[in-house]
């Protein structure tokens, strides 16, 4: 069982966030879980009619919501979206780059879809965003990879390749900004289930694959998006502020098992 989620411990009023591919799963519980906390937040994503649905939900907390189509695989589109981000909320102090590509299949196509998305798009959102997180008092940038990066596996190469080239952008990242006080990390997290992703198509299509996962996983169930959003709140937030170039495995002991 799954205890009922917690108040949000953290008061981001005055901060201003953008959320790089928030539409659904885990970047929308990100975005929410900002936006329920206080902040004004950006999201973009390529769906238009969930990207606004979840624009909708952020600006029921009262907080400027702002949200724009991008694909994250352009960087022409990257950089206008930030830029409209920024003018929307009047600045940036954080930047939460989610988005995957998911680029499974060892083939052009699935590395090509995880080095532009998950991994380019980092680069350039980060890029972007860097003038007005220097203006900022409170700069943190945040990067989603997986745990998939701190293993060998025997599929999903290119997804794991690349998240592993993600944690070590975080590092590098990190040391680079830190005489600016911009900090960098990432958040790696195990298996997450929610509604259309991943592990629930595998539950109805692959139902042995996915008893098979779940029975490594130490804590006995999938992880929820609101479990990674907590962790992404705590990294941004004061209390982590002497903490960068860390990646934060969030995955109920799964990487235990291998």
């Amino acid at each position: 069982m799954i205890s009922r989620q917690p108040a949000i411990p953290f008061d981001f009023h005055g901060y201003r966030v953008l959320v790089a591919g928030a539409s659904r799963g885990i970047g929308r519980s990100i975005a929410l879980a900002f936006a329920q906390a206080g902040a004004a937040v950006s999201i973009c994503a390529r769906g238009k009619p969930a990207l606004e649905e979840t624009r909708r939900e952020l600006a029921a907390f009262g907080a400027l919501a702002h949200a724009q189509s991008c694909d994250l695989a352009d960087a022409a589109a990257i950089e206008s979206y930030v830029a409209s981000a920024a003018g929307a909320l009047g600045g940036i102090d954080v930047l939460v780059n989610n988005a995957t590509g998911y680029g499974f299949i060892d083939d052009e196509d699935g590395w090509a879809a995880g080095i532009n998305v998950d991994l380019l798009a980092a680069v350039r959102a980060s890029r972007s965003a860097l003038p007005h997180l220097r203006a900022s008092t409170r700069p943190c940038i945040l990067h989603t990879a997986s745990i998939a990066a701190l293993r060998p596996r025997t599929s999903g190469a290119p997804y794991a390749a690349v998240k592993a080239a993600l944690v070590q952008y975080t590092t590098s990242q990190a040391l680079a900004l830190a005489p600016e006080r911009i900090r960098v990390n990432a958040i790696a997290p195990g298996s997450i289930a929610f509604a259309g992703g991943v592990w629930d198509r595998c539950e109805q299509e692959d139902p042995a694959r996915h008893a098979a996962v779940l029975a490594k996983i130490p804590f006995g169930r999938f992880g929820t998006p609101e479990e990674i959003a907590h962790a992404a709140l705590f990294l941004a937030s004061p209390w982590a502020g002497w903490i960068t170039g860390h990646t934060l495995v969030v995955d109920g002991g799964q990487i235990l098992n291998g």
